[in-house]
């Protein structure tokens, strides 16, 4: 689960070579012990818990960049490492 951002004391990732996991498109977020399954389609909790400010600076981040994170998926469903993608500034 390769980390593909991290600004503001949030990490963003991403599994891949889990092809039976990944349906719906989805990012993984961390924060101070939080943890949480993001949709990159609408920016709303899938599971977990994810403090409201910090979950408004991921959903701003999700916004700015939709289509790298979509590209990303599709790499992570081919079972491809997803590449970087610049923090929220």
């Amino acid at each position: 689960m390769p980390t593909i951002s991290m600004f503001y004391g949030i990490i963003v990732y991403i599994f891949y070579e889990d092809n039976l996991r990944h349906n719906l498109p989805h990012i993984h977020v961390r924060y101070q012990g939080n943890k949480a399954a993001i949709s990159i389609e609408d920016g709303l909790i899938l599971a977990g818990k994810f403090p409201p400010k910090q979950l408004k600076l991921v959903q701003a981040w999700i916004e700015i960049h939709h289509d790298e994170l979509m590209a990303n998926w599709e790499l992570a469903v081919n079972g491809e490492e997803p590449f970087r993608i610049s923090p929220l500034q």
